[in-house]
């Protein structure tokens, strides 16, 4: 017998003396995000965050994921993302920003949720120098129904 048979034999094998997991029904579940973009001459930066919750009988699980990009064509750009896990709490935040002499384009993104909190709020800015800034916010909150 090949040796590429003899594993697959041994991973249908393995599999099918493996018992079965079944998957718990949420007793409450949401999801939030937003997102956000901004430009101005040759600048442009956007930010993204998303989270989601789902209690069972056998207790919470959360999923949260972030990010962003920044692009320019003669300044600088720069984008950084940092998650915090701390036991049921998760926390993300992205910040992303171009710069172009004067000229700037920004957006932060912030997600979190707590166990029976999900949030995300995204704000964007965008500056020309002589103009007025253009600012923008989105925000989205759930709150988990109590069993």
């Amino acid at each position: 017998m090949k040796p590429i048979n003899l594993i697959a034999a041994a991973s249908i094998a393995l599999l099918a003396s493996s018992p079965a997991v079944l998957a718990e029904e949420c007793n409450a579940a949401g999801t939030v995000g937003t997102a956000g973009s901004a430009s101005a001459g040759g600048t442009s930066a956007s930010s993204v965050g998303t989270a989601g919750t789902c209690r069972t009988d056998g207790g919470t699980t959360s999923s949260i994921g972030s990010g962003g990009s920044a692009a320019t064509t003669d300044g600088k750009a720069q984008s950084k993302t940092h998650i915090n896990d701390n036991g049921d709490k998760l926390k993300a935040q992205t910040k992303a920003q171009a710069v172009d002499q004067g000229t700037f384009s920004k957006s932060r993104t912030k997600t979190s949720t707590d166990g029976d909190t999900l949030q995300s709020t995204t704000r964007t800015m965008s500056h020309v120098p002589g103009e007025k800034p253009v600012k923008s916010t989105t925000g989205q909150k759930i709150i988990l129904p109590e069993e």
